[in-house]
């Protein structure tokens, strides 16, 4: 796994020099004056300008498609061909055994999405009317907000989180407070954004312009997406994450010093460097958090903790490589007509369902289904319920499916997922349809 992140980093890096190099632009350099001026004037409108450089000559170093062809071509290479018959009998892309759960573990896992449990999301909960629920979950809600007592808001949001307290409740799960010193470090990331211009600035203003610009929800947001993704790029607290990630941060020499580990820099400072789509992650907490550095704070360690997962080759339960897998084996034992139909016409499901959960489904559910669903993610500290939803988006639409004979129509039948209702599709496909 390991082998396969440090190649694929490779890759990646060997695309932004190529960039660097066809363009002649420097990975990073300092602004003249005047330009520091106007920045700092229209930081608070940035998506009204057009940035210095030429937009279309840039390219995403990456897009999750990309990221997907290198997950199939992962092999376990203590396998025999002949061993493990069982897992021989996977038919899906991904061909790496790692351990998912079935769906009595997961049952398990996802207790609380019950179907007598009461849950926001649901309009018709069986058991209790659902006024009646969304009063008393409010009025519990507010009495764990007032405890402060953050492990007790992780266990109340796995039933969802009433719209009004959502913002307070995640900024207590993650241990976020706007102290007088988080605002001045966020200013001492703008002053660094001010001085230097970097060449990942100019990926993030085309990440942005390419996905949350063209977004009915989200377009609204461009500014706010610039602030936080430039400042972003320059945290190094970030780089903290790689202590427990399979990922490592890629370095840059200075300038006739190559290979001398005395004047290595990591580029960009924080270690990511943004792919197609990187900005969707930011987009959907626009609605929750309107100061910039409480914003930024935020997505700041919802990636940490989250989403770095989904990007990263690892074999950690809520990485991508599990995810998918868990995902194909959802869809092969339990729908299994509908897989081996996609997959004799040549649409494999995941195909299709790979690019949703790369971006934990923003951009793809209505906003207010995307934050019922990121309610549960940090309810249970798990990315599992992305797969669970890509295989239960798959099995509500499986009479649809069986009838398409190519990837295309299967891609159409699939492709726009803004009226679906995340909550009741979960339920059915973990505690309802299947045994």
């Amino acid at each position: 796994m390991r082998k396969a992140q440090g190649s694929w980093e490779k890759r990646i890096l060997k695309s932004l020099n190529s960039m660097c190099t066809e363009l002649s632009i420097p990975l990073a350099r300092k602004r003249p004056v005047g330009e520091q001026k106007e920045l700092l004037n229209k930081w608070n409108e940035m998506g009204t300008d057009e940035p210095v450089l030429d937009l279309s000559l840039f390219r995403p170093v990456y897009a999750p498609k990309d990221f997907l062809e290198v997950l199939i071509n992962l092999r376990n290479p203590n396998y025999e061909n002949g061993d493990s018959h069982s897992f021989r009998t996977h038919l899906g892309l991904i061909q790496v055994p790692l351990k998912v759960k079935d769906i009595p573990e997961l049952k398990e896992f996802f207790v609380e999405l019950g179907l007598t449990a009461g849950q926001l999301g649901v309009d018709d909960s069986t058991q209790v009317p659902p006024e009646l629920f969304e009063n008393e979950h409010v009025r519990i809600g507010q009495k764990v907000l007032s405890e402060q007592d953050s492990a007790a808001a992780q266990q109340y949001i796995r039933q969802g989180s009433p719209t009004a307290l959502r913002a307070e409740l995640w900024a207590l799960i993650l241990n976020i407070s706007s102290q007088p010193e988080d605002i001045l470090y966020y200013e001492q990331l703008k002053t660094n954004v001010i001085q230097h211009d970097l060449l990942v600035d100019s990926l993030i203003y085309k990440d942005v312009k390419l996905t949350a610009s063209n977004d009915d929800y989200y377009f609204v947001f461009e500014d706010y997406l610039y602030q936080v993704l430039l400042c972003f790029s320059r945290d190094t607290s970030v780089l903290g994450h790689f202590a427990y990630s399979s990922a490592s941060p890629p370095k840059s020499y200075i300038r006739g010093k190559l290979g001398l580990e005395e004047y290595a820099v990591f580029y960009p400072p924080n270690g990511v460097i943004p792919f197609h789509g990187f900005s969707m992650y930011v987009a959907p907490l626009c609605f929750l958090y309107h100061e910039p550095s409480k914003l930024y704070q935020i997505f700041r360690e919802m990636y940490v903790r989250f989403f770095f997962r989904l990007h990263s080759i690892s074999s950690h339960p809520s990485g991508i490589v599990s995810l998918c897998l868990l995902f194909e084996t959802l869809l092969q034992t339990y729908l299994p007509q509908l897989f081996y139909h996609l997959r004799e016409i040549g649409a494999q499901p995941l195909r299709i369902s790979f690019k949703w959960m790369v971006r934990a489904f923003s951009g793809y559910l209505a906003t207010d289904q995307l934050l019922l669903l990121w309610d549960r993610i940090l309810g249970y500290n798990s990315l599992e319920i992305l797969a669970v939803l890509a295989a239960a988006v798959f099995a509500f639409r499986a009479v649809n499916l069986m009838e398409v004979t190519s990837l295309a129509a299967a891609e159409a039948v699939l492709a726009d997922l803004s009226t679906l209702k995340v909550m009741p599709l979960l339920q059915i496909f973990l505690f309802a349809t299947v045994t």
